[in-house]
């Protein structure tokens, strides 16, 4: 049976792209948007032996798969998965091809793929998870994100604007959120290269600090800092938010680190934050979350746990806001920004296409190959609203109940 006839068997004979196989055969429309090109045996191998997401991905990391033209298209082919069953007979047609059950067995993964060891959420364990995905390289990060160097979801005017702007506005937004004035001091907690902390520091005058466990974005955030002649307003440290102990602060900022504590550990986390703040002070939340109803953890067998976000959970926003209120903070907005995200990350995919190859020489052909997969199926998982994001707004009480919030406050 001939290989491409399979996967058209497999999808349901209505293929939205074309697939060629290495034995020359090809099924879907000649005109698709997108190809998916199998190389060679091996990429079955991967598929058979690890079914879903994980063989697939083991597959195009590897190379033994290729994906052409619009990578949108393809992820979107995820929507099918549940659908898919393979019938007996080509169950049988892709072993015999193999050499039969007894060699059909797992090859190596990629080098990309990590599976961390030591105690989940442990300190040791969450360096390590930051220092996979982060320490990459600089220089690939400032081509996928774009001269803002900004790695989490911008806010958009409109769906036209650039993503330079649409970063900016998320920073300003923030700014408002947390009411910052001149010399507030102001804590970001997973600090990236400093793009926040530049923002309010140029804009708003206040004194930060910012907090990273990744040696390469401090490194860079505190050249970009020297660079902007802000440092006698902002401090870059490479430090666990769970060792701060020089508070109080005015002002707390967490931009997409959330999704890296842990449902486990909410509890440390707000309460800590809240520790941090003094009386009346704000901590403002930006992170990923979930649907009601689907479970807190990303599936550790998953493409994006073994290759992206080690560790990585995600948490519904109406545990987020009651997890909150628990540690001592009183929640006072909320807000989704799930099209923005996807927005996002079809910026980022754009501009990796047109580095590729100077971003593959940064990095690796395997690494580019996962940024590329990682990021389009999260864009159109935020399109399809199977994922979220938020951002929540609190207050630490005061003794007399002030809330140093205005009575109608205007974010926009």
């Amino acid at each position: 049976m001939a290989l491409a006839t399979v996967v058209e068997e497999l999808v349901g004979g209505d293929l939205p792209v074309r697939v060629v196989g290495y034995d020359g055969s090809a099924a879907g429309p000649e005109d698709a948007p997108a190809t998916v090109r199998i190389k060679s045996p091996d990429a079955l191998r991967r598929i058979l032996t690890a079914p879903g997401e994980l063989g697939f991905s083991r597959a195009y990391v590897a190379g033994d798969v290729d994906l052409d033209g619009d990578i949108f298209a393809v992820v979107q082919l995820s929507d099918l998965v549940p659908k898919v069953r393979l019938a007996l007979p080509a169950m049988t047609a892709l072993l015999r091809d193999l050499g039969g059950v007894r060699q059909l067995r797992p090859l190596p993964p990629p080098p990309e793929e990590v599976v961390l060891r030591g105690r989940r959420h442990s300190p040791a364990r969450d360096r390590a998870a930051i220092s996979h995905h982060y320490d990459v390289s600089n220089d690939f990060y400032r081509m996928v994100l774009g001269p803002s160097l900004t790695y989490s979801c911008a806010v958009f005017d409109t769906p036209d604007q650039s993503l330079e702007e649409a970063q900016a506005n998320k920073h300003e937004l923030i700014c408002r959120k947390l009411g910052l004035t001149e010399d507030d001091r102001l804590l970001d907690v997973g600090c990236g290269w400093g793009s926040m902390l530049l923002h309010a520091a140029r804009h708003h005058g206040v004194r930060g600090v910012g907090v990273t466990l990744s040696t390469r974005q401090a490194e860079l955030a505190r050249k970009r800092v020297a660079e902007a002649g802000l440092s006698d307003l902002v401090e870059i440290r490479v430090q666990d938010y769970r060792h701060i102990d020089d508070e109080p602060f005015d002002a707390i900022s967490s931009v997409g680190m959330f999704e890296h504590v842990g449902q486990a550990r909410l509890a440390e986390y707000f309460g800590k934050l809240c520790s941090l703040l003094r009386p009346g002070g704000r901590l403002l939340n930006h992170g990923i979350t979930r649907p009601a109803g689907q479970r807190a953890q990303l599936a550790r067998r998953g493409f994006v746990n073994r290759y992206v976000f080690p560790d990585g959970e995600l948490v519904e926003v109406g545990e987020v806001v009651s997890r909150m209120g628990r540690a001592g903070l009183e929640v006072r907005h909320s807000e989704s920004l799930r099209e923005h995200y996807a927005l996002t990350l079809r910026h980022w995919v754009d501009n990796l296409e047109r580095h590729w190859d100077a971003a593959v020489a940064e990095s690796s052909d395997g690494r580019a190959r996962v940024w590329r997969l990682y990021m389009a199926g999260s864009a159109n998982s935020f399109e399809g609203a199977h994922t979220q994001i938020h951002q929540v707004l609190a207050v630490r009480p005061t003794r007399d109940g002030a809330s140093h919030v205005p009575l109608r406050p205007h974010f926009e």
